[in-house]
């Protein structure tokens, strides 16, 4: 049957309304008339460039990101059954109902093994602050309904965001995204990035991996981009990550291991050249993969950062601290080779370096100009690497590393209650544990280039607006004031826990409530830690405060598990720096 022939039939029932027809018609176009998909699949129905129509899967569910007021990306991937070679014509539609009824955009794209059978989608003609459903077709075989919803404009009283790092496949199940997931008045879901790991099987993974049926694909450490496009697809098979994209537009970036570990500009410590060749080749496949299988809106590709303004409530700049402007890291093994005299010198000379750079200038540029544009009450960065001071005393950094002349936390412990309580008991050797000077326990965070972040600090203090830095990266969730290098507090910074990855509860031999407090302890400017679970944050902005609120779930191991939510630290507008307990 012509499809004329058919609409004409369905025209010419004396029982069909206007408005009728059009349903009717658009249930068969989407296989809800069963009786006729053959029918309507014989007809070559949103086909392919040969004229047939591959039966196609949509293993990878829908996703839906980088929205704006008046429009979003829609994602999918159609994986073709059998061997399919050619494009393959892709049906999409948006509605303002579940049920699409009604109908607001409609088109058609198309997609082919050269992007691994994605396909993305920038819908425009939307209204702000809107929920909208879409879902995608070919010929008959439609995908599952995802929801999105685009930025509001003007007068905005609430914004509500959830924010997420560090996902590793073989470490656990995502029971964070599926809890999050049931948040229904979340805006926007915020990636700051550890989306996939590229290590090989057995590395970094849990000693359950192969039971819990989650050992990596391909095996083999991701160097090409056949390699990342296997594992952005097997990351994408997660039940619980599919229901959270299918919820929710994601606003994402990557960090170090969409490419790898300890990834800069040029190079990355899980990279050698001898045996996986050049690493531009590496990081552009890892690049064009993350583009293919996320839904962001690409321009130039390597690229990541980009703004999203939630009226005149939040301005929300998402960074690159990872790839386009970083300058290597520094190497403790290096610097801690000094005599113990000489060390604080050393540090305050690499450290301090005004030339070492973690955004580049052409990045920094852009955040001041965009900052100084903004007039929403909160600025908040969305980026990759704890910015708070992360100063820990150095005998314990070189227990932590295992290194000569450092104590265990129990044993510092010990001697700062004595010399606080009974400091006549202190011994010589107990002194010269005092005596030593604080430093960063992670090189490879802002810590690691103070003048950068000096910079942004005193970017924001100039400019008078109220900051809070949203990061990831630790596995660990920490609460923070910023202060510049003269001591005056600009901001706050909220760090979530991770997906999967284990935090410090997996590298240190001492109990998480003894940690935790040595750390709140220790640390001046950390306000509060959790170093032993998985979770992620709801953060939220009202014009009186910003609000982050952490949320952890009791495993990873299993997928039937308990969510809680813990502490809730706020910071006043126009009150920088003053982290309360919400």
């Amino acid at each position: 049957m012509r499809p004329n022939r058919l609409i004409n039939l369905i025209e010419q029932s004396p029982a069909a309304s206007s408005t009728s027809r059009r349903t009717f018609v658009r249930q068969l176009a989407w296989g809800a008339a069963a009786g006729l998909s053959g029918t309507l699949a014989a007809c070559g129905g949103g086909g392919s460039d040969n004229g047939t129509d591959p039966q196609v899967q949509y293993l990878h569910g829908v996703a839906s990101g980088d929205p704006l007021t008046d429009r979003v990306i829609l994602w999918t991937r159609v994986s073709p059954v059998s061997v399919f070679v050619g494009d393959i014509a892709v049906q999409w539609e948006v509605a303002s109902d579940n049920g699409f009824q009604r109908i607001v955009a409609q088109g058609q794209a198309r997609t082919s093994v050269d992007q691994d059978y994605t396909v993305k989608v920038d819908v425009a003609g939307l209204q702000p602050a809107s929920v909208y459903y879409y879902r995608f077709r070919v010929a008959t075989q439609a995908s599952q309904v995802g929801r999105t919803k685009t930025l509001p404009q003007g007068a905005v009283k609430q914004v509500k965001l959830a924010v997420f790092s560090c996902a590793n496949f073989p470490q656990g199940f995502f029971n964070v995204y599926g809890d999050a997931a049931t948040h229904a008045d979340v805006d926007a879901a915020v990636h700051l990035g550890d989306y996939i790991y590229e290590y090989e099987k057995g590395v970094y993974a849990s000693p359950q991996a192969a039971a819990m049926g989650r050992v990596v694909d391909p095996v083999n450490e991701t160097v090409t981009l056949k390699d990342y496009r296997l594992r952005h697809a097997q990351y994408k098979t997660d039940a619980q990550l599919q229901k959270l994209h299918a919820q929710m537009p994601m606003i994402a970036v990557w960090d170090d291991h969409e490419i790898c570990n300890d990834t800069w500009r040029d190079g990355a410590e899980n990279h050698q050249p001898s045996a996986e060749g050049d690493f531009a080749v590496r990081k552009a496949a890892a690049i064009k993969a993350y583009h293919e299988w996320m839904p962001t809106r690409v321009g130039r590709a390597e690229i990541i950062y980009r703004s999203f303004a939630f009226g005149d409530l939040l301005a929300l700049h998402m960074l690159d601290t990872r790839v386009i402007g970083r300058d290597q890291q520094l190497d403790y093994a290096k610097l801690l080779s000094v005599p113990a005299a000489q060390l604080p010198a050393t540090l305050q000379a690499a450290l301090g370096d005004p030339a070492r750079e973690l955004m580049g200038s052409t990045q920094t540029a852009w955040l001041q100009q965009g900052m100084a544009a903004s007039r929403a009450t909160w600025q908040v960065l969305g980026q990759q690497v704890v910015m708070g001071r992360m100063n820990v005393p150095a005998p314990l950094l070189l227990g932590f590393m295992g290194l000569p002349g450092g104590v265990s936390v129990g044993e510092y412990l010990r001697i700062a209650t004595l010399a606080r309580t009974r400091p006549e008991q202190l011994t010589a050797a107990d002194k010269a544990v005092l005596a030593q000077p604080s430093i960063p326990y992670n090189l490879d965070a802002w810590d690691g280039y103070a003048a950068a972040r000096e910079r942004v600090l005193a970017m924001s203090q100039q400019l008078g607006k109220n900051l809070v830095v949203l990061s990831g990266d630790t596995h660990n969730a920490w609460a923070s004031v910023l202060k510049t290098q003269g001591g005056a507090a600009v901001g706050v910074e909220f760090a979530t826990a991770s997906v999967s990855s284990p935090g410090f509860d997996a590298n240190l031999s001492i109990e998480p409530p003894v940690l935790k407090n040595a750390l709140e302890t220790l640390i001046p400017d950390l306000r509060y830690c959790d170093t032993a679970r998985r979770g992620y944050m709801i953060v939220t902005a009202t014009s009186e405060a910003c609000t982050s609120q952490w949320i952890y779930v009791d495993t990873v191991t299993s997928t039937t598990y308990k969510a809680s939510a813990d502490a809730s630290w706020k910071v006043l507008a126009g009150r920088p720096g003053e982290l309360v307990k919400a």
